[in-house]
């Protein structure tokens, strides 16, 4: 039973639920997959979800959505391995279950090895949005996304990619980063606007932990240096900034503009709280977060409890809280914690300066690409409330008025409502 403390009406306050339709099962062997691991927890199973959990996940999500767009999602592992007739399937339910007033927006993630031309024409045919995963060039990608045989796969991929361009399917680009690929952010980033013609992509830091013998959490040898990281987001944002916006749409920078208009940021890990984003087993098992799928964060089964009232239970929404709640006190005086909420909770785990534990493995990069943005961003948030194009921002930007330069206490000219002093002053 829900408690009346609970600051939502559950009927109007979506949440996103991704489904693991083939759990951790998976066609190649990424090296720094942190999800295959997870087979474990199901020893003995088929790795396959069934019909009647399929319906179960569809029907009350729908259900216990509020009207406007519901995002089915379908993930991995691989979720390809279901085959076609899978998917067939559970679109015909969604038209089925959803209300008059509900549009379902149909999305997988796939390292894109078996998609086919039978399989790009039905993504078509149901407005698919299809996230296909690229490490950069060739060289890049094949360095740690290789197949069982530990051939790299970027040829496979490559042609998939292709073959959805071909066929006009809606698409976009996860490019994780990594030891081999965040020291080269403009081959990686000029390889997928310029031979990919892509025109939206994400990018995904890896941050693999292991234990030290006297009991420390660390950064993996493949996991991505924070510094190299701030410095990856930072040369993306120089280019695009220049030549592609309008064009081109990056996701750090995206939520960073809603940063700057004082919007939610609308990503989990920027967000102030989180737990909004749940994650559901192929057997109907779900937990708190893709992150987080461990025996002390399931919620429960979707085959016992209603979904709307695992969703809503205390402990997930302490789970979201405690995003918030745990920051160290030097993210909390942090003048950038708006844009970056101390990011995802599973990345906390280093000291802050002061000896303080909680701080984020990634923060130097948070703290280096958010300030290296903030002057554009202002100017850009300004543009938008003037109802003026984001593109303006590539123009020049507009010369100081002529007369006597602005003191040190007077207001900054960029319009940001800051002293001169605390903004372009001290340039």
């Amino acid at each position: 039973m829900m408690t009346t403390t609970l600051p939502f009406e559950p009927q109007t306050r979506p949440f996103h639920l991704m489904a693991k339709p083939s759990g951790a099962r998976c066609n190649i062997d990424c090296q720094y997959c942190f999800f295959l691991s997870k087979e474990k927890l199901y020893p003995n199973s088929r790795f396959r979800m069934s019909h009647e959990t399929m319906d179960a996940y569809i029907r009350q999500t729908l259900e216990s959505q509020p009207d406007g767009e519901v995002n089915i999602c379908w993930q991995g592992g691989e979720p390809t391995l279901m085959g076609l007739d899978f998917y067939r399937t559970a679109v015909d339910l969604a038209a089925r279950y959803k209300r008059p007033r509900q549009t379902v927006l149909h999305s997988i993630q796939t390292n894109g090895i078996l998609l086919t031309d039978e399989w790009c024409a039905f993504l078509k045919e149901h407005n698919f949005l299809v996230g296909i995963s690229i490490d950069g060039p060739k060289e890049l990608h094949d360095a740690y996304r290789v197949d069982r045989m530990k051939r790299g796969t970027f040829d496979s991929v490559l042609a998939a990619y292709r073959r959805l361009q071909a066929h006009g399917v809606e698409h976009n680009i996860l490019c994780t980063l990594h030891m081999a690929n965040a020291s080269r952010p403009m081959d990686v980033y000029r390889f997928f606007r310029d031979e990919l013609q892509a025109d939206w992509m994400q990018f995904i830091p890896i941050v693999e932990k292991e234990t030290t013998a006297d009991g420390r959490t660390v950064a993996g040898p493949r996991s991505v240096r924070a510094a190299t990281y701030g410095r990856f987001l930072c040369a993306v944002f120089d280019e695009w900034v220049s030549q592609d916006v309008g064009k081109v749409f990056v996701q750090d920078i995206e939520v960073a503009v809603r940063s700057w208009l004082g919007l939610p940021a609308g990503l989990c890990f920027r967000n102030e709280t989180c737990g909004d984003a749940l994650v559901i087993e192929h057997t109907g098992d779900i937990y708190s977060c893709d992150h987080f799928v461990e025996p002390q964060y399931r919620l429960g089964n979707l085959h016992e409890t209603p979904l709307l009232q695992i969703v809503n239970q205390p402990a997930q929404r302490a789970f979201g809280l405690a995003k918030r709640d745990t920051l160290p006190t030097f993210c909390r005086t942090c003048d950038v914690r708006f844009a970056c909420n101390g990011g995802c909770p599973k990345d906390r785990f280093i000291q802050t300066p002061d000896g303080e534990d909680g701080l984020n493995y990634l923060c130097e990069g948070y703290r280096t690409f958010f300030h290296h943005i903030a002057g554009p961003m202002r100017r850009l948030a300004m543009l938008l409330r003037e109802g003026r194009p984001a593109t303006d921002i590539m123009q020049p930007a507009p010369a100081e008025p002529t007369g006597a330069a602005p003191g040190r206490n007077d207001p900054c000219p960029c319009g940001s409502g800051r002293k001169f002093k605390k903004c372009h002053g001290s340039a």
